[in-house]
């Protein structure tokens, strides 16, 4: 009786702590992004920092700001690393943090500024479909200001890293695209089975905002 007792009462537990994510995710929808903010990024690798601007992409760079405030980018791995052309990330490990954010996609806005080497964007794969993935480019992508796919002209900077590319560019890239193919798995089976399957993979071990 007594561990039967135990179970509902952690069900309970894990049913309040998962509407407490919700909520908390929920209210931070409304926040606006700053006009200019940095954000630390600590990895497996060491760290690096970003400048956002919200000139370059309102929309982009006010869930930047939410999804950072929210703890989403914490403990996330880095699943796409191609040598000498971009970065990719933005999967949590929170499968209640995903399911939330995953509902919420971003209008689509024009390219402000270019794509140049460590500049980030938001990935997408069709219209209005910005969410969480995020990419930083590794070189001068310039095509990228005007390719056309899934109906959509260009890819929308909003931040740049302004300290530590050398550490961006040292995340390991022997997986390339491979590791990206199964990247939505960890939605259902968590880091552990990615980090299991590709176990050289390097994460973001923690994303927060800072003040100058």
């Amino acid at each position: 009786m007594k561990s039967f007792s135990f179970f509902v009462f952690a069900s309970l537990l894990l049913v309040q702590t998962q509407a407490q994510v919700l909520k908390t995710d929920a209210n931070l929808l409304k926040l606006k992004a700053p006009e200019t903010f940095k954000a630390e990024f600590v990895t497996t690798k060491g760290n690096f920092t970003v400048e956002v601007y919200r000139s370059w992409s309102p929309l982009g760079a006010d869930r930047f700001y939410q999804l950072i405030r929210s703890g989403y980018y914490n403990n996330t791995v880095i699943f796409r690393v191609v040598k000498d052309f971009l970065v990719q990330f933005g999967v949590s490990e929170d499968k209640q943090k995903n399911i939330f954010w995953q509902g919420k996609n971003l209008k689509d806005e024009p390219v402000v500024a270019s794509n140049t080497d460590s500049t980030i964007c938001f990935s997408r794969g069709a219209p209005n479909t910005r969410k969480t993935s995020i990419f930083i480019n590794l070189r001068n992508n310039l095509s990228y200001d005007t390719l056309n796919a899934g109906g959509v002209k260009g890819f929308v900077p909003f931040a740049k890293v302004i300290s530590g590319m050398d550490v961006v560019r040292q995340f390991f890239s022997g997986y390339g695209n491979d590791a990206m193919k199964p990247a939505d798995t960890i939605y259902f089976k968590g880091n552990k089975w990615f980090i299991n399957k590709f176990p050289q993979i390097d994460l973001i071990k923690e994303a927060k905002v800072i003040k100058d």
